[in-house]
């Protein structure tokens, strides 16, 4: 069968059913990253009423971590395969089943089966999204749709606590999983019908399976060593193992990549110098963003605010993220990525640096004040450098790539959180020698305001390097505009 001429979707489709397109993306991304917060806050619920221990529960949230990274890259070359609106919706009913499963979960053991099976359904939704705007935009407004797509992100990391307190308070746990269905179903409506079908996508390609299987359980040796290690010390345990066989995995999946034929990540991509720049800035983006999780602990232990209280004061991350998003892909698509990612990036590290010097007993006004440039710089940031990674994806390897820059912001919270959490350790027991961290609530409150400091001056140094890197990236896209003016 001839495969079909390459068309320009986004000139093939007028505006109206592109913006529908979006949305039904963008509510399918919402949800998908909701769950990941809206879980949380149900854990104690769920111990109970599964007669469940808290080394067991905790599996409900690793196991849909777990698996979204260890599959991003691989459901990334499906799509680029077989057609990513295709595997799109296959997500959006794997996760749809996947919720309804986990709704009618009666164990401990079979929730986080179930879990397993929703983040196979998110993992689809996450790693072609990116992809499929990308394809069907036009380049002008690549920059605006990236910024939608980091509003969603960031609304469904908002929503998730509070809307998880409610359902749990008044309905019950099973509503958290529930309550997806009826998005599901809309979203699943919109993306079939209004995103084009795909050029590419005959399936005459062979899956890479050896380089999948490699990089899959290279992945899995890494998260779960990060996972472990947050509970059990990084140099002891299981930690070290995972993380060698994590390291010898990527080696060994580089070497077969190297030498495939049909390579499920092709290396290529990164000869483009300013393709792997960009990832690396997500990622270090992400590991800064890590050091948040920190600032709930000291919200209730050393300011003493109710868990309800420091929850309102955790939206203002999420939420001035999602405000500025679409400011900062429609700037960055009138007067350059470069150019406004770089400023994120400085705003980031000033909010870094403001939190660094935070003191104990500070007014709410002075704290949102300090935590506001974290948001705003994220936001900031994010949509313009994913526009700038996207497009200079090669169209055959949209999927691919979609799923780098999704897997970049998995890897950096995953390494993030247990790295700010260590340095928030050390500073902490230097502060207060012979502290016990198991109990908190009794611990010094100014020991506390030391360990918040030293994670965030570490992640100032983060966002330093990362402006290093910006930089650099600038130069060597205005050297390679002004070959191209030579030519």
């Amino acid at each position: 069968m001839p495969q079909a001429p390459d068309i320009d979707l986004a000139q093939a489709e007028p505006e109206f059913s592109r913006n529908l397109a979006l949305l039904g993306i963008g509510l399918s991304v919402f949800m998908g990253t909701m769950d990941i917060s809206i879980v949380v806050i149900a854990l104690p619920t769920l111990m109970h009423d599964l007669k469940a221990s808290l080394a067991t529960i905790e599996w409900v949230v690793v196991s849909y971590a777990l698996v979204i990274t260890s599959l991003m890259l691989g459901v990334g070359r499906l799509g680029d395969m077989f057609g990513k609106k295709r595997v799109y919706l296959l997500g959006i009913l794997v996760f749809g089943a996947g919720s309804a499963l986990c709704g009618l979960a009666t164990s401990a053991w079979s929730l986080i089966v179930f879990r397993g099976v929703q983040a196979t359904g998110a993992v689809m939704m996450q790693a072609l999204g990116m992809g499929i705007i990308t394809e069907i935009f036009p380049a002008e407004q690549r920059g605006r749709v990236m910024g939608i797509m980091g509003t969603a992100v960031s609304l469904g990391l908002a929503v998730g606590h509070p809307l998880g307190g409610l359902l749990v308070g008044t309905v019950g746990w099973r509503a958290i999983f529930f309550v997806n269905l009826p998005v599901c179903l809309l979203s699943w409506y919109m993306v079939s019908r209004y995103v084009p079908g795909d050029n590419n996508g005959s399936g005459r390609e062979r899956f890479d399976s050896l380089g999948a299987l490699i990089l899959f359980l290279a992945l899995i040796c890494y998260a779960l060593g990060m996972t472990l290690g947050q509970h059990h010390g990084f140099g002891s345990g299981l930690s070290p193992l995972l993380f060698g066989g994590a390291i010898l995995g990527v080696a060994l999946f580089l070497w077969v990549e190297a030498r495939s034929k049909e390579p499920m990540m092709p290396l290529g991509l990164f000869k483009d110098p300013q393709f792997g720049l960009g990832l690396l800035m997500g990622w270090i983006s992400f590991l800064i963003l890590g050091g948040v999780f920190i600032l709930p602990i000291y919200l209730q232990t050393a300011e003493g605010y109710s868990p309800q209280q420091a929850g309102f004061l955790m939206l203002v991350v999420p939420v001035s993220m999602g405000m500025v998003s679409p400011l900062a892909g429609w700037c960055a698509d009138r007067y350059g990525a470069r150019v406004v990612s770089l400023g994120g990036l400085m705003l980031l590290v000033g909010g870094c640096l403001t939190l660094s010097g935070i003191t104990l007993h500070i007014p709410v006004f002075e704290y949102v004040m300090r935590v506001l440039p974290l948001g705003l710089g994220l936001g900031l940031f994010q949509a313009p450098n994913n526009s700038s990674i996207m497009g200079r994806a090669p169209r055959n390897r949209l999927g691919v790539s979609s799923g780098l820059v999704s897997l970049s912001r998995t890897l950096g919270n995953t390494s993030g959180v247990p790295l700010m959490g260590a340095v928030f350790s050390l500073y902490f027991l230097a502060a207060a020698p012979g502290a016990d961290q198991a109990n908190l609530m009794g611990a010094p409150p100014q020991a506390m305001v030391a360990g918040v400091a030293g994670a965030f001056r570490l992640a100032a140094w983060l966002g330093t390097s990362s402006i290093a890197v910006a930089l650099a990236a600038w130069w060597l896209e205005r050297r390679q505009e002004g070959e191209t003016l030579e030519e």
